[in-house]
């Protein structure tokens, strides 16, 4: 037994390069006289980095299928600024909540259709949509942030639990779950595999690929818009800018934390581990107060370990495929 668990254990680490990356922040910080390990900054890491992992939730399930959605971060805007807009106008928060998570769901559909059903770069048609809600996002708050009226909004993201735990943190983890379930326990998270493993085998297999696929950014547009909400309650606030770079972000973290842009391979835990490592990397370079030294160094940073962590993943597969 002792033997079997070490062999998955070192199966693991070698196929989770992130989680090693995870495994030596904790031991370097170790070596620093800084507030890193308390729980007030371990539960600040978490609260910060869950709206970009309810993001990447549904950005997993679209990759995992073989797609790609970039417009997340244009739902994640458009859909927090129309639910402090319908509150403003007193709708109730519940009713609001729920119109701006259907206009992500539209959002990918259209998303779907353009891109499956008439068999266009995904990367493209997602893009110029992010792009689109921007400029939608512009136009509704005139390049102005906008607050919410309504006090009671804040709470939605902003309660704690035990007087701890920010209720964004437990809508977060619910939904992790409930993504690990769909993927792993479900057929059309079996299908969604399939379609991402090869489109073609899938089709014939009697699987209704259209339909699961386009499926998958309905499903992304509903997270994103879920991430919108979320923030916006967070902040008490909506903002055009909010989005700018947040595809991009999300899109590279579930990556590096072994979910593949060709399709095929990913899951809900290894694109948490992503968006946590990137986290950790921020929160560390913010303790050792690297930008205080060399301008702009973190960032640098960071980019080189994706850049390390994605090759070490490329060569690792590379060389088992050597082998066979």
């Amino acid at each position: 037994m002792a033997t079997q668990i070490s062999t998955l254990l070192r199966k693991f680490l070698s196929m989770q390069k992130a989680f090693l990356a995870i495994l030596a922040i904790f031991f370097i910080m170790l070596f620093f006289d800084t507030s890193f390990y308390t729980s007030y900054n371990l539960i600040d890491l978490l609260n910060s980095n869950s709206i970009l992992l309810i993001l990447a939730l549904g950005e997993t399930i679209v990759l995992v299928a073989g797609g790609v959605d970039l417009s997340i971060g244009g739902v994640m805007t458009v859909s927090g600024i129309i639910a402090i807009q319908l509150i403003n106008l007193n709708i109730p928060i519940p009713i609001a909540v729920l119109l701006s998570i259907l206009v992500g769901a539209v959002i990918g559909a259209i998303n779907g259709y353009i891109s499956v059903y008439h068999k266009t770069e995904p990367f493209i048609i997602t893009l110029g949509m992010g792009v689109i809600l921007t400029g939608v996002a512009q136009q509704l708050t005139d390049y102005h942030p906008i607050a919410c009226e309504n006090p009671t909004f804040v709470n939605l993201a902003n309660y704690k639990l035990f007087g701890q735990v920010p209720s964004l943190v437990i809508v977060m983890l619910v939904l992790l779950l409930i993504t690990y379930w769909v993927l792993r326990s479900t057929s059309f998270g079996s299908n969604c595999y399939a379609i991402g493993g090869d489109f073609e085998v899938a089709k014939y297999s009697g699987i209704d690929v259209l339909k699961t696929k386009t499926l998958t950014y309905v499903i992304s547009g509903v997270t994103a818009a879920i991430g919108g909400v979320m923030l916006s309650s967070h902040l008490n606030s909506g903002n055009s800018i909010y989005g700018e770079i947040t595809a991009l972000y999300v899109a590279c973290a579930v990556v590096v934390g072994g979910t593949s842009f060709a399709g095929g391979i990913g899951g809900a835990f290894k694109s948490a581990i992503g968006i946590i490592l990137l986290g950790l990397l921020t929160n560390a370079f913010d303790m050792l107060k690297f930008d205080s030294y060399v301008p702009y160094l973190q960032s640098g940073l960071k980019g080189l370990v994706i850049v390390f962590i994605i090759w070490l993943d490329c060569y690792g597969r590379k060389i088992k495929r050597e082998k066979v």
